[in-house]
């Protein structure tokens, strides 16, 4: 039942989105939040019909590629898709389930930027790329390799991803405590949108969401937005005090009611695919995915198509 209704929401967001435009090609690397650290925050993007691709966020890496290749929507080989067609890194912040899986990969990696906002990548330097947690394979730093070159992000301002027909910008997010970051990616006229962890305002106290709807609105109102990744951690019932910087499906909605009003006005997200991610396993009782899924399907008065996505899925979102 629960498969059938995933299929469902996937099927019914990419047969009514926007059809003009070449768009984007996006695969599910990984999707699940906590424990499943074989299937975590890591999605792969690239224009329409194109190879080169930017990683959002890399909490599982390569054995998404293996779970996409057995399921066929990854064609190459896994040394080509990981050393050729990802040319590149972005890191939202630097949770262990967002970086393990570019961590682990990077001795055998090919050299390739990794784009993050400064206080992202001065944990990544001070945390991990330090010599002792890991071998440093930036170019800044204890010993660099040189492997990876970090490239600072100046928040609301549009940078070229090299090797890639894309740009990047990147705001700031609220996670409970934490700098994270939304993405905003754009081929040509087109844009995808791809949020790290995420409080809502209401909760965190800061107007990050509320920023990143001014300026994403327009792109909608001009049907430029071709769909939107964003995570949903936990059910509504969760208390917000033990949210730690993330969403429920009420939350979502609420925070989607006011990119409504920033679109546009009433009706101007209708058909926008909204990609669930980071659905966190819970100890016991119904899975979490069929739980947010139901309730996610019952708040959604604003006609948005809901994706709840597993591994190594792919998309074309035009």
């Amino acid at each position: 039942m629960f498969s059938k209704m995933m299929a469902a929401l996937g099927m019914a967001a990419l047969a009514t989105a926007p059809a003009h435009g070449a768009g984007f090609d996006v695969t599910a690397i990984g999707v699940r939040g906590g424990l499943d650290d074989g299937n975590l925050s890591a999605w792969m993007i690239a224009p329409q019909g194109q190879s080169k691709a930017v990683m959002c966020d890399a909490g599982s890496l390569v054995n998404g590629i293996e779970v996409a290749r057995r399921r066929g929507t990854l064609k190459r080989s896994r040394e080509t898709i990981l050393h050729d067609d990802i040319a590149g890194y972005l890191i939202s912040h630097p949770h262990l389930d967002h970086v393990a899986g570019m961590l682990i990969a990077s001795p055998e990696d090919s050299a390739k930027p990794v784009y993050a906002l400064p206080s992202v990548g001065r944990v990544l330097l001070d945390s991990y790329f330090n010599g002792k947690a890991w071998a440093n394979f930036t170019d800044r730093g204890q010993a660099p390799i040189g492997k990876y070159k970090l490239v600072d992000l100046v928040p609301g301002k549009a940078l070229p991803l090299a090797g890639m027909a894309m740009q990047v910008t990147a705001y700031p997010l609220a996670h409970g405590g934490m700098e994270s970051t939304a993405f905003l990616v754009e081929a040509q006229q087109d844009a995808i949108l791809c949020l790290g962890d995420t409080g809502a305002d209401v909760v965190e106290g800061q107007p990050r969401l509320a920023e990143l709807w001014r300026a994403v609105g327009p792109l909608i109102a001009a049907r430029r937005l071709k769909a939107i990744i964003i995570e949903v951690s936990y059910p509504s019932e969760r208390p917000r005090n033990l949210l730690f910087g993330h969403l429920t499906p009420a939350l979502l909605f609420d925070e989607l009611a006011q990119l409504e009003t920033a679109a546009g006005g009433k009706g101007s997200l209708k058909g926008l695919p909204i990609v669930v991610s980071h659905i966190k396993p819970a100890g016991s009782g119904e899975d979490p995915r069929a739980l947010i899924a139901r309730q996610l399907s019952a708040a959604n008065r604003l006609g948005v198509n809901l994706i709840i996505p597993s591994q190594g899925q792919r998309w074309t979102f035009r």
